[in-house]
Protein backbone atom coordinates (compact mmCIF):
# COMPACT_ATOMS: atom_id res chain seq x y z
CA UNK A 1 0.00 0.00 0.00
CA UNK A 2 0.97 3.58 -1.02
CA UNK A 3 2.39 5.95 2.08
CA UNK A 4 0.27 8.55 2.91
CA UNK A 5 1.52 12.33 1.56
CA UNK A 6 4.04 13.75 4.04
CA UNK A 7 2.76 16.81 2.86
CA UNK A 8 -1.03 17.63 2.03
CA UNK A 9 -0.64 21.30 1.46
CA UNK A 10 0.99 22.90 -1.04
CA UNK A 11 1.60 25.90 0.50
CA UNK A 12 3.84 24.03 2.99
CA UNK A 13 5.62 21.77 0.72
CA UNK A 14 9.33 21.80 -0.10
CA UNK A 15 9.03 21.52 -3.57
CA UNK A 16 12.25 20.30 -5.62
CA UNK A 17 12.25 20.53 -9.09
CA UNK A 18 15.07 18.49 -10.97
CA UNK A 19 16.36 20.01 -14.60
CA UNK A 20 16.64 23.61 -15.11
CA UNK A 21 16.05 24.23 -18.08
CA UNK A 22 12.68 26.04 -19.84
CA UNK A 23 10.27 23.84 -18.26
CA UNK A 24 12.06 23.59 -15.02
CA UNK A 25 12.87 26.90 -14.52
CA UNK A 26 9.69 28.34 -15.59
CA UNK A 27 8.25 26.14 -12.88
CA UNK A 28 9.94 26.89 -10.30
CA UNK A 29 9.41 31.01 -10.45
CA UNK A 30 5.67 29.82 -11.22
CA UNK A 31 5.68 28.27 -7.64
CA UNK A 32 8.12 30.14 -6.08
CA UNK A 33 6.31 32.06 -3.08
CA UNK A 34 3.28 29.66 -3.23
CA UNK A 35 5.05 26.96 -1.65
CA UNK A 36 7.19 26.60 1.88
CA UNK A 37 10.40 26.47 0.01
CA UNK A 38 11.12 26.11 -3.96
CA UNK A 39 14.63 23.78 -4.38
CA UNK A 40 15.89 23.93 -8.03
CA UNK A 41 18.69 20.92 -8.84
CA UNK A 42 21.04 20.91 -11.64
CA UNK A 43 23.89 19.45 -13.27
CA UNK A 44 26.03 22.67 -13.90
CA UNK A 45 27.33 25.55 -11.29
CA UNK A 46 26.59 28.06 -13.57
CA UNK A 47 22.74 26.72 -14.04
CA UNK A 48 22.51 26.62 -10.64
CA UNK A 49 23.73 30.35 -10.14
CA UNK A 50 21.36 31.37 -12.78
CA UNK A 51 18.76 30.09 -11.41
CA UNK A 52 19.27 32.04 -8.01
CA UNK A 53 20.52 35.32 -9.95
CA UNK A 54 17.09 35.18 -11.48
CA UNK A 55 15.12 34.62 -8.56
CA UNK A 56 13.31 31.69 -9.62
CA UNK A 57 14.27 29.53 -6.68
CA UNK A 58 14.68 29.51 -2.91
CA UNK A 59 18.07 27.30 -3.31
CA UNK A 60 19.75 25.44 -5.89
CA UNK A 61 22.18 22.51 -5.72
CA UNK A 62 23.79 20.50 -7.85
CA UNK A 63 24.11 18.13 -5.20
CA UNK A 64 20.62 15.77 -6.21
CA UNK A 65 20.63 13.46 -2.92
CA UNK A 66 20.84 15.91 -0.59
CA UNK A 67 17.92 17.84 -2.90
CA UNK A 68 15.57 14.58 -1.88
CA UNK A 69 16.48 14.50 1.22
CA UNK A 70 13.24 16.23 2.92
CA UNK A 71 11.63 16.63 0.17
CA UNK A 72 7.78 16.88 -0.38
CA UNK A 73 7.10 16.90 -3.50
CA UNK A 74 9.70 16.02 -6.21
CA UNK A 75 9.42 17.00 -10.05
CA UNK A 76 11.47 15.68 -12.91
CA UNK A 77 11.80 18.81 -15.62
CA UNK A 78 14.36 16.70 -17.74
CA UNK A 79 14.22 15.05 -21.53
CA UNK A 80 11.53 11.69 -21.76
CA UNK A 81 14.52 9.39 -21.37
CA UNK A 82 16.38 11.02 -18.95
CA UNK A 83 13.19 10.89 -17.32
CA UNK A 84 12.80 7.10 -17.28
CA UNK A 85 16.12 6.56 -16.15
CA UNK A 86 15.72 8.99 -12.97
CA UNK A 87 12.40 7.72 -11.64
CA UNK A 88 14.42 4.49 -11.30
CA UNK A 89 17.41 5.86 -9.37
CA UNK A 90 15.86 7.96 -7.29
CA UNK A 91 12.64 6.22 -6.19
CA UNK A 92 14.63 4.47 -3.48
CA UNK A 93 16.18 8.44 -1.97
CA UNK A 94 12.87 9.29 -1.67
CA UNK A 95 10.84 9.84 1.88
CA UNK A 96 8.00 8.17 2.89
CA UNK A 97 5.31 10.13 1.34
CA UNK A 98 6.98 11.93 -1.36
CA UNK A 99 5.17 12.83 -4.42
CA UNK A 100 7.01 12.30 -7.67
CA UNK A 101 5.74 14.06 -10.70
CA UNK A 102 7.51 14.84 -14.13
CA UNK A 103 6.61 17.25 -17.26
CA UNK A 104 7.59 14.89 -19.74
CA UNK A 105 5.79 15.01 -22.88
CA UNK A 106 5.20 11.79 -23.39
CA UNK A 107 3.67 9.39 -20.64
CA UNK A 108 3.06 5.92 -21.47
CA UNK A 109 6.54 4.98 -20.83
CA UNK A 110 6.99 7.15 -17.78
CA UNK A 111 3.85 5.79 -15.95
CA UNK A 112 5.05 2.39 -16.81
CA UNK A 113 8.59 3.10 -14.92
CA UNK A 114 6.44 4.57 -12.17
CA UNK A 115 4.87 1.30 -11.66
CA UNK A 116 7.51 0.17 -10.53
CA UNK A 117 8.66 2.84 -8.00
CA UNK A 118 9.17 1.97 -4.51
CA UNK A 119 5.72 2.06 -2.41
CA UNK A 120 6.48 4.35 -0.28
CA UNK A 121 6.50 7.01 -3.09
CA UNK A 122 3.19 8.37 -4.38
CA UNK A 123 3.52 8.81 -8.03
CA UNK A 124 1.98 11.02 -10.67
CA UNK A 125 2.57 11.49 -14.42
CA UNK A 126 2.50 15.37 -15.77
CA UNK A 127 2.51 17.28 -19.12
CA UNK A 128 2.16 20.65 -19.35
CA UNK A 129 0.98 21.63 -23.05
CA UNK A 130 3.08 24.35 -23.30
CA UNK A 131 6.64 25.67 -24.22
CA UNK A 132 8.75 27.67 -26.70
CA UNK A 133 11.11 26.41 -29.76
CA UNK A 134 13.98 27.81 -27.33
CA UNK A 135 15.65 25.83 -24.52
CA UNK A 136 17.79 26.95 -21.12
CA UNK A 137 17.39 28.58 -17.77
CA UNK A 138 17.87 31.91 -19.91
CA UNK A 139 14.82 32.14 -21.69
CA UNK A 140 12.58 30.55 -18.17
CA UNK A 141 9.44 32.64 -17.85
CA UNK A 142 7.44 32.21 -14.73
CA UNK A 143 4.26 33.07 -16.54
CA UNK A 144 4.86 30.09 -19.46
CA UNK A 145 2.13 28.08 -17.63
CA UNK A 146 -0.48 30.64 -17.33
CA UNK A 147 -3.84 29.40 -19.02
CA UNK A 148 -2.32 26.38 -20.23
CA UNK A 149 -3.73 22.90 -20.15
CA UNK A 150 -1.89 20.76 -17.30
CA UNK A 151 -2.34 17.34 -18.11
CA UNK A 152 -1.75 14.67 -14.93
CA UNK A 153 -1.85 11.24 -15.54
CA UNK A 154 -1.94 9.06 -12.56
CA UNK A 155 -1.57 5.46 -11.77
CA UNK A 156 -3.81 3.02 -10.12
CA UNK A 157 -1.99 3.30 -6.88
CA UNK A 158 -2.05 7.42 -6.85
CA UNK A 159 -3.79 8.31 -3.94
CA UNK A 160 -6.93 10.77 -4.25
CA UNK A 161 -4.77 13.17 -2.09
CA UNK A 162 -2.06 13.00 -4.50
CA UNK A 163 -3.89 14.13 -7.14
CA UNK A 164 -5.08 16.61 -5.66
CA UNK A 165 -1.61 17.98 -4.24
CA UNK A 166 -0.73 17.93 -8.28
CA UNK A 167 -3.77 19.37 -9.58
CA UNK A 168 -2.79 22.37 -6.73
CA UNK A 169 0.41 22.75 -8.24
CA UNK A 170 -1.09 22.85 -11.30
CA UNK A 171 -3.61 25.90 -10.53
CA UNK A 172 -0.25 27.77 -8.76
CA UNK A 173 1.44 27.79 -11.49
CA UNK A 174 -1.25 29.21 -13.71
CA UNK A 175 -2.40 26.21 -15.68
CA UNK A 176 -5.46 24.20 -15.68
CA UNK A 177 -5.22 21.16 -14.48
CA UNK A 178 -6.42 17.97 -16.58
CA UNK A 179 -6.85 14.32 -16.05
CA UNK A 180 -5.79 12.10 -18.99
CA UNK A 181 -4.65 8.73 -18.95
CA UNK A 182 -1.11 8.16 -20.24
CA UNK A 183 -1.81 6.24 -23.48
CA UNK A 184 -4.71 8.37 -24.90
CA UNK A 185 -2.70 11.71 -23.82
CA UNK A 186 0.29 10.32 -26.19
CA UNK A 187 -2.78 9.19 -28.86
CA UNK A 188 -3.93 12.82 -28.59
CA UNK A 189 -0.29 14.66 -28.38
CA UNK A 190 0.74 12.49 -31.05
CA UNK A 191 -1.47 14.60 -33.92
CA UNK A 192 -1.38 18.23 -31.95
CA UNK A 193 1.78 18.18 -30.65
CA UNK A 194 4.67 15.61 -32.19
CA UNK A 195 2.92 16.01 -35.47
CA UNK A 196 3.14 19.86 -36.27
CA UNK A 197 7.59 19.29 -35.11
CA UNK A 198 7.76 17.15 -37.95
CA UNK A 199 5.79 19.11 -40.63
CA UNK A 200 8.03 22.08 -39.42
CA UNK A 201 11.01 20.24 -40.33
CA UNK A 202 9.39 18.87 -43.49
CA UNK A 203 8.61 22.28 -44.56
CA UNK A 204 12.10 23.98 -43.23
CA UNK A 205 14.00 20.70 -45.39
CA UNK A 206 11.54 21.52 -48.67
CA UNK A 207 12.39 25.12 -48.19
CA UNK A 208 16.10 24.12 -47.69
CA UNK A 209 16.18 22.32 -51.01
CA UNK A 210 14.13 23.94 -53.41
CA UNK A 211 15.06 27.55 -53.02
CA UNK A 212 17.51 28.66 -50.73
CA UNK A 213 19.76 28.34 -53.66
CA UNK A 214 17.99 31.65 -55.10
CA UNK A 215 19.28 34.85 -52.96
CA UNK A 216 15.66 36.66 -53.24
CA UNK A 217 14.37 33.79 -50.81
CA UNK A 218 14.84 35.54 -47.47
CA UNK A 219 13.81 38.48 -49.38
CA UNK A 220 9.93 37.47 -50.27
CA UNK A 221 9.39 35.15 -47.08
CA UNK A 222 7.13 35.65 -45.11
CA UNK A 223 5.39 35.52 -41.57
CA UNK A 224 3.56 32.95 -42.88
CA UNK A 225 6.37 30.55 -43.58
CA UNK A 226 8.25 31.76 -40.14
CA UNK A 227 4.88 30.94 -38.07
CA UNK A 228 4.61 27.59 -40.08
CA UNK A 229 8.19 26.64 -39.45
CA UNK A 230 8.65 28.24 -35.73
CA UNK A 231 8.99 24.38 -33.99
CA UNK A 232 11.12 22.86 -36.30
CA UNK A 233 13.43 25.23 -34.16
CA UNK A 234 12.64 22.84 -31.66
CA UNK A 235 15.85 21.52 -29.11
CA UNK A 236 16.68 18.03 -31.26
CA UNK A 237 17.58 15.75 -27.86
CA UNK A 238 14.63 16.78 -26.26
CA UNK A 239 12.41 16.02 -29.72
CA UNK A 240 14.77 12.93 -30.36
CA UNK A 241 13.09 11.80 -26.56
CA UNK A 242 9.71 12.73 -27.20
CA UNK A 243 9.58 11.08 -30.82
CA UNK A 244 11.28 7.85 -29.72
CA UNK A 245 8.74 7.38 -26.71
CA UNK A 246 5.76 7.59 -29.36
CA UNK A 247 6.75 6.24 -31.85
CA UNK A 248 3.52 4.33 -32.47
CA UNK A 249 1.29 7.27 -32.45
CA UNK A 250 3.17 9.54 -34.44
CA UNK A 251 3.87 6.94 -36.98
CA UNK A 252 0.28 6.90 -37.25
CA UNK A 253 -0.37 10.60 -37.20
CA UNK A 254 2.33 10.69 -39.87
CA UNK A 255 0.76 8.18 -42.21
CA UNK A 256 -2.58 9.86 -41.93
CA UNK A 257 -0.92 13.47 -43.09
CA UNK A 258 0.45 12.02 -45.78
CA UNK A 259 -2.84 10.37 -47.31
CA UNK A 260 -4.14 14.29 -46.59
CA UNK A 261 -1.11 15.59 -48.69
CA UNK A 262 -1.58 12.98 -50.97
CA UNK A 263 -5.26 13.79 -51.47
CA UNK A 264 -4.51 17.49 -51.75
CA UNK A 265 -1.57 16.42 -54.55
CA UNK A 266 -4.21 15.13 -56.63
CA UNK A 267 -6.53 17.98 -56.37
CA UNK A 268 -4.03 20.21 -57.25
CA UNK A 269 -2.05 18.54 -60.37
CA UNK A 270 -5.77 17.66 -61.81
CA UNK A 271 -6.64 21.35 -61.75
CA UNK A 272 -9.83 20.69 -59.97
CA UNK A 273 -10.93 23.40 -58.72
CA UNK A 274 -14.47 23.13 -57.39
CA UNK A 275 -13.24 19.83 -55.56
CA UNK A 276 -10.19 21.84 -54.19
CA UNK A 277 -12.41 24.65 -53.46
CA UNK A 278 -14.73 22.24 -51.47
CA UNK A 279 -11.72 21.11 -49.81
CA UNK A 280 -10.24 24.00 -48.52
CA UNK A 281 -13.29 25.78 -47.79
CA UNK A 282 -14.14 22.75 -45.17
CA UNK A 283 -10.89 22.50 -43.52
CA UNK A 284 -11.06 26.60 -43.34
CA UNK A 285 -14.53 26.20 -41.20
CA UNK A 286 -12.87 23.05 -39.30
CA UNK A 287 -10.12 25.52 -38.34
CA UNK A 288 -12.60 28.31 -36.92
CA UNK A 289 -14.57 25.86 -35.20
CA UNK A 290 -11.40 24.62 -33.57
CA UNK A 291 -10.15 28.22 -32.27
CA UNK A 292 -13.38 30.18 -32.34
Amino acid sequence: MTAPLRCASLQDARVVIVGLGLMGGSLAGALRGKCGCIIGVARREDTVQAALERGLVDEATIDLHAALAQADIVVLATPVRVILRQVAEIGPLLPEGCLLMDLGSTKAQIVAEMLKLPPHVQPLGGHPMCGKETSGIEVAEPGLYQDRTFILSPLERTSPEALALGEALARAAGAAPLVVEGARQDFLVGTVSHLPYLLACALVRVADSSTSHDPLMWKIVAGGFRDTSRVAGSDVTMMLDILMTNRRQVGQALHACIGQLQRLVRLVEDGDEERLREELAYIRQTRKEMYP
